[in-house]
């Protein structure tokens, strides 16, 4: 058997996972890639394992691996995201501070600001708009940078080279070193510029304590940045995009949120469940066998968390595929255990804010076509890569 990952269309890649989902929770296939795994759809199976002690990251034969050198692998790889304890650990620990609740929500006046700025821009273009380049993208992205203390003038560069590094294996390799070494190089000028001249922001913090403890070495810092540049823009682009879409597509249950900006909290949560940002989690392997849902995953067999899928279990969710604001959405859109993702908070305060801004200061917004909009290929992302709506 094999998967459903390279569906382009949104409508065909959830009922390529509904109709996996509906023969059983688990299943041992081979991905696109070419490597056999155990695919999780199941809720109830997806939260077991992640939580299991005997499933754990492993530095796994990627796309490429062969014509990429160990130095550049290095560069990217050694962040928590990658790491298990107690590694993850002491990985986490270092940048948790910046992303506690109190601390996120002392950006929220700042993210507003962006937010009413890109408003107004596309107000000044007017007619029809791509969400994605005039206000998904540039949003999150420049609040991340703001408090990594990435220059403005890269961000275009770094979105081009993530666009790669992150669905590596649907680019040709040469594409994806370029890309990959272009960013290693930026983001090592970077640090070396913070070292010299520290400001307040998390990177400085981050230089500060590996120069002082010798807590995190070079590799880890230029990979930790990568992560927080990635994890801290990519997901938030889809939440935007795709909630937005979901809620033009759903006009029953955008109403009672026009009318009632307090459900917006709930409204996200139901939105990340319903078209979440990420289709898997990176994958996983068994250490030991582990014993489940009729099957047993051997020891170093890879296992992949379809997190769209286990959002719409029916064994978890009444009616799964319908959008409801009122729902109890709890959901595994952000992972489960001790790499559930610690800018969670961040991300779902700027998708609060994003579309409560977006559609008060557009009520008429609507769709530009009525076609199931492209999504990104690749096994990690959903997203919606392009969303013209008419203002």
């Amino acid at each position: 058997m094999t998967s459903p990952y390279l569906e382009t269309s949104g409508t065909k890649r959830h009922a390529g996972f509904a109709e996996l989902g509906a023969k059983a929770p688990i299943h041992h296939l081979t991905l696109f890639t070419g490597v056999p795994v155990w695919l999780v759809t199941g809720y109830a199976e997806t939260r077991e394992l992640l939580a299991h002690p005997d499933v754990v990251r492993s530095a796994l034969e990627g796309p490429h691996r062969d014509q990429v050198t160990d130095e550049l692998i290095e560069s990217l790889e050694q962040h928590m995201l990658s790491a298990n304890p107690p590694d993850h650990t002491r990985l986490r620990k270092l940048v948790s501070a910046a992303f506690t609740r109190r601390r996120i929500e002392l950006l929220e006046p700042r993210i507003r600001e962006i937010a009413a700025d890109l408003l107004d821009e596309m107000a000044a273009v007017g007619g029809e708009v791509d969400l994605v380049d005039s206000y998904s993208y540039p949003l999150p992205i420049t609040v991340i940078c703001e408090l990594i203390g990435i220059p403005a003038i890269r961000r275009d560069d770094f979105r081009r080279w993530s666009s790669v590094v992150v669905n590596a294996a649907v680019h040709p390799a040469e594409v994806y070193v370029e890309a990959a070494t272009a960013m290693v190089t930026f983001i090592r000028e970077l640090i070396e510029d913070k070292r010299v001249n520290p400001s307040n922001d998390l990177l400085s913090d981050l230089i500060a304590v590996r120069d002082g403890g010798d807590r995190l070495s070079q590799d880890e810092l230029t990979s930790m940045v990568y992560l927080l540049l990635a994890a801290g823009h990519e997901t938030t682009v889809s939440l935007i995009t795709n909630g937005t879409h979901a809620l033009l597509r759903n006009p029953d249950q955008l109403a009672p949120l026009k009318a009632e900006p307090e459900r917006l909290p709930a409204a996200v949560e139901e939105l990340l469940r319903y078209d979440g940002p990420l289709q898997a989690a990176i994958p996983y392997i068994a250490k030991a066998p582990i014993e489940i849902g009729g099957n047993v995953i051997g020891t170093g067999e890879v296992i992949v968390f379809a997190l769209l899928a286990a959002n719409r279990d029916a064994g978890k969710f009444e009616q799964p595929d319908q959008l409801d604001i009122t729902r109890d959405a709890s959901h595994v859109a952000f992972g489960h255990g001790i790499h559930h993702c610690l800018g969670a908070p961040l991300a779902r305060l700027e998708g609060r804010i994003a579309l409560g801004m977006l559609f008060d200061r557009f009520p008429e917004l609507k769709l530009a076509s009525e076609d199931d909009p492209i999504r990104s290929q690749g096994l990690l992302i959903n997203a919606i890569t392009r969303l013209p709506v008419r203002l």
